[in-house]
């Protein structure tokens, strides 16, 4: 079974950082990618950033310059590291993981950028 559990969320005001984390389970053999998805009230899930098992990464336009990803291969967690946030990143970012057998995500965690 798969589980991810993320943290890092919270209140902010705009032009501060947080680093969300998401730690998959232990005995996942082989994840081949990892990343972060977000999703405002009344809009889609969209890209916010990726990492391959081979440390490729790709972002979403939005937030390019000022978001860090990065994994911890070996403990199965990866990192969002925001730097410089605005009130228009508010949302739910939920952490994903794409495995052999599929595609899994985490139940959220709230980011909410005060102006």
């Amino acid at each position: 079974q798969v589980q991810l559990v993320e943290s890092g969320g919270g209140l902010v005001q705009a032009g501060g950082s947080l680093r969300l984390s998401c730690a998959a389970s232990k005995n996942i053999f082989k994840i081949n990618r990892m990343g972060w998805y977000r999703q405002a009230p009344g809009n889609q899930r969209d890209l916010v950033a990726t990492i391959t098992s081979g440390g490729s990464t790709n972002y979403g336009d939005s937030v390019k310059g000022r978001f860090t990803i990065s994994s911890d291969n070996a403990n199965n967690t990866v990192y969002l590291q925001m730097n410089n946030l605005n009130p228009e990143d508010t949302a739910v970012y939920y952490c994903n993981v794409l495995l052999v057998i599929g595609s899994y995500w985490g139940q959220g965690t709230q980011v909410t950028v005060s102006s």
